[in-house]
């Protein structure tokens, strides 16, 4: 059986920029997506695998990045990845102690698709919502005019 824990646990990882120093590939680093988010968070450039251009601190190593940033690029890249979470969240929301799946947390853990958000966002409370970023409902109008309220952990 598969267990997902949501708080402390040992052998778990409580540092995801420690992990990440320890786990980054090369090629993380020059993927369009992490140079954006070196660029947009950061305020600093990509100038190789190994090399970020900061204004402030010059030439610095990847490891000298903002913890922000080695969490969104472990996020982006890591094999557990945020896609894989957010199916076996819907899965054991769906089928319960059926889907060989054990979540552990204090509230209940659940996920919103194109299909259903509305009808799931009227009727939730005290719940922690994950939406996958490739939902189109993340970028439309009306998903941005109704649920401003701070109930919703997107994944992207």
């Amino acid at each position: 059986m598969l267990k997902i824990v949501f708080g402390d646990t040992d052998n778990s990882i409580y540092h995801p920029p420690t992990y990440f120093d320890n786990t980054y590939e090369d090629e993380w680093i020059t993927y369009p997506r992490s140079v954006k988010m070196i660029k947009d968070i950061d305020k600093s450039d990509v100038a190789g695998a190994r090399v970020i251009d900061s204004p402030v601190l010059g030439s610095i190593s990847v490891k000298e990045l903002s913890g922000g940033v080695k969490t969104l690029i472990l996020m982006l890249f890591d094999e557990s990845g945020k896609t894989t979470l957010v199916s076996l969240i819907d899965t054991y929301d769906r089928l319960g102690a059926d889907s060989g799946i054990e979540i552990s947390c204090a509230k209940r853990c659940l996920t919103i698709n194109n299909s259903n958000w509305e009808s799931v966002l009227n009727s939730v409370s005290d719940s922690i919502i994950f939406i996958d970023e490739e939902n189109t409902i993340v970028k439309s109008d009306d998903f941005a005019k109704k649920y401003r309220r701070p109930i919703i952990i997107m994944l992207s």
